[in-house]
């Protein structure tokens, strides 16, 4: 049912890993917190808590490392790098990983379920919002939308064009048409560490360009952690897979 593919990827420059649980159903591709890799999904039991809609053919679950992530959180990089590598690693996912996922599911055109918890949560609404002609929808918990205070004020355009915050207020066109066909879906907790003021202001932003989304708000007895997340994510699925 797991299966791990490793290669160097010209876009990152460095060897990444792309792990899949399941055989048959709706591809989902789920990203990691910031600091984790791959299989850190499995490692805190999400996987455990979709082993039923897994064995029942309802859906197959990607996830890579979080690159980007583990560079914004480390401080060890300029915002310029950062911002950069922000980029290459939306390249990787849609130039490399989109096209595994798609072989492995036998078809061309099949469309992605993204999702996400924390930065995994913006990784999952940037995906959709730069790739809509592939991710259908999204699954963005307890997110994290704003990383401009890793920028120290300075303006930098790789950034720009890596945060929806910033590049969907001026998208017109094709772009936006498409993405006004999709969802993104926004629960998050209002306990200990949880910011769902994030989510509202990710949803301002999508609601003025009229692209569909709902923010969840689940009340303070919930948590930023994976209590929080094993609950969450098996119900969305469950629903839009």
């Amino acid at each position: 049912m797991k299966e791990v593919i490793k290669w160097v990827s010209p876009h990152v420059e460095q060897e990444v890993q792309l792990v899949r649980w399941g055989t048959f159903g709706t591809p989902v591709m789920l990203f990691p917190t910031a600091g984790g890799d791959a299989e850190e999904i499995e490692r805190f039991k999400l996987i455990y808590v979709l082993t039923p809609l897994i064995e029942a053919g309802r859906i197959k679950v990607y996830s890579t490392d979080s690159l980007a992530g583990k560079a914004w959180i480390s401080k060890q990089h300029s915002a310029e790098y950062c911002s950069h590598l922000q980029n290459m690693f939306d390249a990787l996912v849609y130039r490399e990983i989109v096209p595994l996922i798609r072989k492995d599911c036998n078809s061309d055109d099949i469309e992605i379920i993204t999702a996400g918890a924390s930065i995994g949560a913006f990784n999952a609404v940037a995906s959709i919002c730069r790739h809509p002609d592939v991710f259908r929808t999204a699954i963005a918990m307890s997110g994290t939308y704003d990383l401009s205070k890793y920028l120290e004020g300075r303006f930098i355009q790789d950034f720009y064009f890596a945060s929806p915050l910033h590049f969907l207020p001026g998208l017109e066109g094709s772009m936006l048409e498409q993405l006004q066909k999709r969802l993104i879906l926004m629960p998050s907790g209002e306990g200990d560490y949880e910011d769902i003021g994030e989510s509202w202001k990710m949803a301002g932003v999508l609601g003025s360009k009229g692209i569909p989304n709902r923010v969840d708000p689940w009340g303070p007895e919930w948590h930023h952690n994976w209590v929080t997340w094993r609950e969450m994510l098996p119900r969305y699925l469950e629903e839009h897979a």
